[in-house]
């Protein structure tokens, strides 16, 4: 892929880029995450919790910190990889037939990319599961960088994996912004020191909204273009909590 010094969206050589979370926001599957968390939980003694509490309070962090939040805070990473596996090929299973772009998506991709703004993906998901969404159109060959929980030590909210992704595009965090649908990946963002677009597909946009860090919140990519984006990172007053 290659970049024009000379777009509109690079000045005096400035380059930004777009970082995206994987699921909730490239695709809208956090629903289907959040039931399978929840038939698993249900064979593991953790009866009757909703969906919703996963979306709420873990979505988006590493198999193992969801894990020790729900069961046990001494279960070892080698079990917590065990029972991540069993989680998230029952997702696969219910996932392969119904996955789709987040609408408005691919031509903002496209956008972006013809503008010179360099394209990465920060995820909380392992190696299979990354696997299993962008190694299909319209993702395929289309980011520049993709970093996932199982390639940093710490995941979300903690801002290795958004730090790396910039690091990876050569982009300062400055000039980065985070497209993400859960809390912990706002709050991510944040200590990075990154400004963010929130997706309301996980969580309610007025809650989203007054999350710091957050310039504007979106149900999709259908409203927004990527110079758009750009003025909003570029007007301190529309970036102000």
């Amino acid at each position: 892929m290659t970049h024009r010094s000379d777009d509109s969206n690079a000045r005096n050589g400035e380059r930004f880029a777009f970082i995206f979370d994987m699921d909730g926001v490239l695709v809208d599957n956090m629903r289907l995450h959040a039931r399978s968390w929840v038939e698993l939980f249900n064979d593991y003694g953790l009866e009757g919790m909703e969906p919703e509490r996963y979306l709420r309070e873990t979505a988006g962090m590493k198999g193992l910190d969801v894990l020790r939040h729900f069961l046990r805070p001494d279960i070892t990473p080698a079990e917590a990889d065990h029972l991540t596996e069993l989680k998230d090929f029952l997702y696969r299973v219910m996932y392969r037939r119904e996955m789709q772009p987040m609408p408005g998506l691919e031509t903002f991709l496209a956008l972006a990319s013809e503008g010179g703004i360099g394209l990465g993906v920060g995820t909380g998901a392992g190696a299979k599961n990354i696997e299993f969404t962008l190694e299909r159109p319209p993702f395929r060959e289309r980011f520049e960088a993709v970093v996932g929980s199982h390639q940093v030590r710490r995941g979300k909210p903690h801002p290795d994996i958004f730090l790396q992704v910039a690091e990876l595009l050569g982009v300062p965090a400055s000039r980065c912004v985070v497209f993400e649908d859960a809390l912990p990946g706002i709050e991510a963002a944040n200590a990075a020191g990154m400004k963010s677009i929130a997706l309301s597909t996980t969580n309610p946009p007025e809650i989203m909204g007054d999350l710091p860090g957050v310039m504007t919140v979106i149900g999709d990519f259908t409203g927004i273009t990527p110079p758009e984006v750009l003025e909003k990172l570029r007007e301190p007053q529309s970036t102000e909590r």
